[in-house]
């Protein structure tokens, strides 16, 4: 098929995240990847600067991650998990759980961010009616954030500002708390309001959820890390599961590990993703504590009520496993410092608010971006960024260079000043 020919089928046929199919919005053609550039037909190489959605944290056609996947092939691509097991799960369990905070030590392998966030939620109401306390089926919640497209996940999204408004009267209701304040923000007055609002509700929660450090997807938000202590203390007062979401943060997106590191806070449940596997395939992980098991085991129906056809995926386990190979090394710190210090340039750009963390960068506007203008500047500079409402943000691979954040940067104001 041409070029022409494949775009237009594309347009007539495929839906993409977040767009309509009778109205669609451009789409380019990505013929190739190596290192933190993609090749945009018509384009050329470009930095890719969302790290394919914060996943690709080492870039495209990484030799040891390609070899995983090559090798694993040569063995066995994939089996069913349930009554099943095999080595490359095996060994990823073992990683997590030396890599995560203590404790962490049972490990869900789920598909998707989503679906390993669904997991959590279950595992939180079925150790409340494991433990007694079946009345307990509402979650509490910062707003401002994001947790995935299915349907448990959306219900603890944000309501009003969130993507996912339309639902509002479908999703089950949850009890949402104010957003925790930006950095040098007052914590104490967030924290007191917070604790209030627990305490009203405690009896009825059978979960906090939060996304530690930066609320991502729901406004790119970053927040005190003393906060995630206000959270680990609230989840203890009233006995709720403390679950965070380190889907977006993990793997050391903020500056540590784990966003939980920040604060030597540990959940009662943890959710990995994204760039578990190094942006190669789709694998996700529940991770909790000895407690939160034998709760959910100790509930009406014995077991975790939960199995997706390709949990344990030996192709993804296998190159996860490869991935925190690659994390174990420590390279990534020296990346994400190096992308932190590039970012600052960032600060340039008029802009309402600009956020740095870790290897982050967010430039915010007074005004919601057009889109596909933002996107050409962003093109025509050698960038690939995927704005949405006013941000204009990076999360670049950590394996960029000095040029390649320099490029960014540039990208980034050219698409503020066209959208």
């Amino acid at each position: 098929m041409t070029r022409e020919s494949l775009l237009a089928f594309d347009r007539d046929h495929l839906w993409h995240p977040y767009t309509s199919m009778t109205d669609p919005a451009p789409t380019r053609l990505v013929t190739g990847a190596s290192g933190s550039r993609i090749t945009v037909d018509g384009v050329g190489e470009v930095v890719d600067g969302v790290a394919s959605w914060w996943s690709a944290i080492h870039g495209y056609r990484h030799p040891a991650l390609d070899a995983a996947v090559r090798g694993q092939l040569e063995q066995l691509s994939h089996v069913m998990f349930g009554g099943l097991t095999h080595e490359p799960a095996i060994g990823l369990a073992r990683r997590l759980i030396e890599l995560t905070p203590a404790g962490l030590d049972r490990v869900f392998l789920a598909d998707s961010g989503s679906v390993s966030v669904e997991v959590a939620m279950k595992m939180a109401l079925q150790y409340q009616r494991g433990t007694g306390r079946a009345e307990r089926t509402r979650f509490l919640t910062p707003r401002g954030g994001y947790h995935g497209d299915t349907f448990h996940c959306m219900s603890v999204c944000d309501p009003e500002g969130g993507m996912h408004t339309m639902w509002s009267g479908v999703l089950p209701q949850h009890v949402f708390g104010e957003r925790p304040p930006g950095l040098g923000g007052d914590v104490d007055a967030w924290a007191a309001e917070f604790r209030a609002l627990a305490a009203r509700h405690a009896d009825r929660l059978a979960g906090l959820i939060v996304e530690p450090l930066l609320q991502n997807a729901g406004g790119m938000h970053p927040y005190p890390a003393e906060c995630l202590q206000v959270f680990r203390e609230i989840a203890d007062e009233h006995g709720l599961v403390l679950i965070f979401d380190e889907i977006a943060t993990g793997f050391g997106r903020t500056g540590t590990l784990f966003a939980a590191e920040a604060a030597n806070v540990t959940p009662d449940v943890m959710c990995v993703g994204k760039a578990l596997t190094g942006g190669y395939l789709s694998l996700a992980a529940t991770l909790c504590t000895a407690e939160i098991a034998h709760g959910v085991s100790a509930s009406d129906s014995g077991v975790l009520m939960h199995g997706p056809t390709f949990m344990g995926n030996p192709l993804a386990c296998a190159v996860a496993s490869a991935n925190l190979d690659l994390l174990a090394t420590g390279a990534w710190a020296d990346g994400v410092r190096r992308i932190n210090t590039g970012l600052q340039a960032l600060h340039q750009i008029d802009a309402v608010d600009v956020r740095v963390l870790g290897a982050v960068g967010v430039v915010q506007l007074d005004h919601e971006i057009d889109l596909v203008k933002a996107t050409e500047a962003a093109l025509a500079h050698g960038v690939w960024l995927r704005p949405f409402r006013d941000l204009i943000y990076t999360m670049p691979p950590y394996v960029c260079t000095d040029e390649d954040i320099a490029t960014i940067c540039a990208g980034i104001a050219a698409a503020a000043e066209a959208g």
